[in-house]
């Protein structure tokens, strides 16, 4: 996947449904998509991006959000948050 920001997207109904039920903001999102901590290759065309952020005073979520990076503009998919980073963060070789 290239490594050039998402400035542009197309949200779909889908995602911003997900994002309304698991409190994800639209400006959150735009921020990962700008500058992820970590991108990984799902498929050819599909990727997610993925950055750590906090909620509330101190719980810090892993926020994910699923992406089809082979069209114009690329398509928010869905976008979620989970406690379990170790599960989902890749490490550097």
């Amino acid at each position: 996947m290239s490594r050039k920001k998402i400035g542009r997207y197309l949200l779909t109904d889908h995602a911003a449904f997900e994002m309304e039920r698991r409190g994800l903001t639209e400006e959150l999102l735009a921020g990962i998509l700008e500058a992820p901590d970590q991108r990984i290759q799902v498929r050819p065309g599909r990727s997610i991006l993925q950055s750590r952020a906090k909620f509330g005073s101190s719980l810090v979520y892993l926020v994910r959000i699923v992406v089809d990076v082979d069209r114009a503009p690329p398509e928010i998919v869905t976008a979620y948050r989970t406690s379990r980073i170790l599960k989902y963060w890749k490490r550097s070789p």
